[in-house]
């Protein structure tokens, strides 16, 4: 919690914050995070503010503060206010009411103002916000309800990343998009997921200001080796009750019309628009199992036969019927890799753009004119096209042929869950933060950056393999360590102003959001060794296991009275060194840590007496061995409320080669560079050339005291291979030698004599596959866990 005076907008009054022109002071792309150290700095949003004027001081929220809706906008913006106050509520433990009344000190404000003016022309206008802080009252305006929940989402972050979580600082921010689509598409058609992961990931997108969602509403699998495509995967995923289209919907999942309705709903509230894809004349195996006289081969294939008028007629009556359930202006028709009858490819296409436009929607399509034309006369340029490859039909032919177009390039942005292609582990974070835009394609297609065609980008997951056993929470594991970077340069088309590994912590902190039911973040393994993550937790009362789930939303709360204790069984011994605490307002004033190897016989190694506020506070302590460690509330700050934490986090000694100088005798490409290995990300990685005696070693910067060294590897692991330590990166000593370790990914933990080195390294001997070696972390600590004593 923070008190200082505050100085900033003088005494302009709260009407003038509302109603007066903001000035554009600095530019969030030209000046970094820290800017001038006698104002405040840009506070840490994702996506980035735009812009940024700091004051100095701070609003802190009272007792008494409420959110009040502006007048003659109540009915406009109740909802919001509503969520609002019950997100605050959530992200810091506090109630708001909401209130239509004149503000007062420590309010916060919702307001519309359709003539607010700012920079970013129609994008402002349509989503942009102010968000105007001085110590009195916090203040969101917009030209439109889209914009002000843009804000809200702003303001709920910084609270979230605030030490005490309820202040914020002093200032006055611009924000808006640079880019109309900020989009994600997910193929439903091969894979259902839930209704309850399609509404927790609208929430989640607005958590993050991406706008977009494509639902790719059906597919099939590939027919491969096969006998017949009768034993292939095909899902259609919405039910009518329309008996004509009875049997259409997939019996292992479908949206009916509420469900549906339900998305539309999430979606409008969170500043999302759903469009959806209804994909033919190919990948239509669902179709053809409806009517098998539609396709190709008397029904032996995935594509539908165009030189029957029924087959166009079927599909325009399968629009028919669902377009009336779709409040997006855009409806998506598919249209991708039909690779036979191009002239009637041609006819369908046009016939079915101008059917979604008789039936009130925008046309999009996936771009496949490079293949199914030799040249582009004649086709409806009235659509816009996801440009997904550059030899379908790349953004430089679209452009010259005059569409408009999105950037969903398959190198760049495609995920094939657990596949060995297009990024079957995740995109490439660190390459999306560093160097992509959306205006950059592979293969020299890139096009200007604000090239009036390009209206946005949007990342996708393809569930090619539809005979693999994941499930729909092991695909948000791989989508969501990449969309807060896809947010940040969707949003601006640049960095934060940060590096990759500090966004990428902002990100870590910011979770999913409030108000998910069924999606949780996956993004909280410690970059500093935290060993109670995810671990066996009990107490006196309450959840315990909130306090350990890695979530900033959810806590643990005793009860009234001084008396209690939280505790996490580690799973097996560990040195530890700090115990982290983040006490929520029901905070404690006295307390203990307390450490056990057996869970039974119990040692203090850490107090803390008289704290007086919420917020963070870290305990650190000589370094110990302990399996168990426990809170034990002594006096709680106010009798009455009893403990509750946010979270409590155990550290092990430090990883001594974290964010180190880290070099390597080569890299595959440059993208999985040595650095990777010591950047605290489990999902990046170093990787080697193809050879036995590569190497990775971590410069500590000084002499210091080493004993134990931990290696994850990926596939790509070493057989035989070397720790070696040296005090000028010139003379090397072996300190412990490894041979015959198995193939395949695995933890190497690795203890031997004490020894004290600068140096640090990894000497590759033998490998265990026709790859080179191939790291996620290299770990190095002072200390190992000690034996039980005889």
């Amino acid at each position: 919690m923070k008190r200082h005076a505050p100085r900033f907008l003088g005494g302009i009054a709260l009407a003038l914050a509302l109603s007066t022109p903001l000035l554009v002071v600095q530019s969030a792309k030209a000046t970094p995070l820290g800017g001038n150290s006698s104002v405040n700095a840009r506070p840490d949003v994702v996506p980035a503010l735009q812009q940024w004027e700091g004051g100095t001081g701070s609003f802190e929220l009272r007792e008494h503060s409420r959110i009040v809706l502006a007048k003659k906008q109540v009915k406009e913006l109740d909802d919001q206010g509503t969520r609002l106050s019950a997100e605050i509520e959530q992200v810091t433990g506090r109630k708001l009411d909401v209130s239509p009344r004149t503000p007062q000190d420590g309010d916060i404000v919702l307001s519309i103002d359709p003539a607010l003016a700012g920079p970013g022309g129609a994008r402002f206008a349509e989503e942009g916000y102010t968000l105007t802080v001085t110590d009195h009252n916090v203040t969101i305006a917009a030209p439109t309800a889209t914009g002000v929940y843009y804000g809200t989402r702003s303001l709920l972050q910084i609270l979230l990343l605030d030490d005490g979580r309820d202040s914020l600082p002093v200032g006055r921010a611009v924000d808006w998009p640079n880019y109309k689509v900020r989009g994600f598409m997910l193929d439903v058609g091969r894979r259902f997921f839930t209704a309850d992961y399609i509404r927790d990931y609208l929430r989640l997108m607005g958590w993050f200001k991406l706008n977009q969602l494509q639902l790719h509403l059906n597919d099939n699998g590939f027919k491969g080796n096969k006998p017949s495509w009768s034993q292939v995967q095909a899902g259609f995923r919405l039910k009518t009750d329309n008996p004509e289209l009875a049997g259409l919907a997939s019996a292992d999942g479908a949206y009916d019309r509420a469900d549906w309705d339900s998305f539309e709903d999430t979606a409008a509230a969170n500043g999302v628009t759903i469009i959806p894809e209804i994909d033919a004349p190919a990948h239509s195996l669902a179709f053809i199992r409806f009517r098998p006289s539609l396709g190709l081969n008397n029904g032996e294939s995935d594509h539908l036969d165009l030189s029957k008028p029924e087959t166009t007629a079927f599909m325009k009556s399968v629009f028919d019927e669902f377009v009336p359930w779709f409040r997006s202006p855009d409806v998506h028709f598919g249209a991708d890799e039909y690779t036979v009858d191009k002239p009637r490819y041609k006819t369908y296409f046009n016939e079915m753009a101008a059917h979604i436009r008789a039936l009130g929607k925008h046309p999009r399509a996936w771009g496949s004119l490079s293949i199914m034309a030799a040249n582009t006369d004649g086709y409806d340029r009235d659509v816009t096209m996801n440009s997904w490859n550059n030899g379908w039909y790349g953004p430089q032919a679209i452009k010259r042929d005059g569409y408009s177009f999105i950037n969903t390039n398959d190198a760049l942005l495609y995920i094939v869950p657990f596949a060995g292609y297009y990024h079957g582990r995740g995109l490439d974070g660190k390459y999306l933060y560093d160097q992509w835009e959306p205006h950059v394609f592979p293969g020299g297609q890139s096009v200007a950056p604000g090239d009036p065609r390009l209206l946005g980008a949007m990342s996708a997951v393809w569930n090619d393999l539809t005979e693999a056993t994941y499930t729909e929470l092991d695909v948000h594991g791989l989508v969501e360590p990449t969309f807060g970077v896809l947010a940040q340069k969707m949003w601006s088309g640049a960095t934060s102003g940060v590096p990759y590994s500090a966004f990428l912590g902002t990100v870590r902190k910011l979770g999913v959001g409030p108000g998910l039911t069924k999606v949780s973040t996956t993004l909280t393994a410690s970059a500093s060794g935290e060993v109670s993550l995810g671990k066996q937790a009990t107490a006196s009362a309450g959840e315990a296991a909130a306090a350990f789930d890695g979530a900033r939303t959810t806590k643990w709360a005793s009860g009234p009275g001084d008396k209690a204790w939280l505790q996490v069984d580690l799973g097996k011994p560990f040195a530890i060194s700090e115990v982290e605490l983040d006490w929520a307002p029901e905070y404690g004033r006295d307390y203990d840590i307390l450490v056990s190897r057996d869970g039974e016989n119990w040692s203090t190694v850490a107090r803390r007496t008289g704290r007086e506020a919420a917020g963070a506070d870290t305990l650190a302590f000589e370094p110990v061995t302990a399996r168990h460690v426990r809170l034990v509330g002594t006096q709680a700050g106010r009798r009455h409320d009893g403990y509750a934490l946010w979270s409590m986090r155990v550290l092990e000694v430090p990883d001594l080669a974290l964010h180190r100088p880290t070099t390597a005798s080569s890299s595959e490409v440059p993208s999985l560079a040595p650095e990777n290995a010591t950047d605290g990300d489990p999902r990046t990685r170093w990787a080697s050339a193809y050879r036995d005696g590569e190497w990775i070693q971590v410069d500590l910067g000084s002499p210091q005291t080493v004993q134990r060294v931990l290696l994850d590897w990926e596939t790509a692991s070493g057989r035989d291979y070397d720790i070696q330590v040296s005090d000028d990166a010139a003379s090397w000593k072996t300190v412990l030698s490894v041979r015959d370790r198995p193939e395949g990914a695995r933890v190497d933990e690795l203890t031997f004599a004490p020894v004290t080195a600068r140096y640090v390294r990894m000497q590759g001997v033998k490998r265990t596959s026709s790859f080179g070696y191939s790291l996620h972390s290299f770990e190095i600590r002072s200390l190992s866990p000690q034996p039980d004593p005889a």
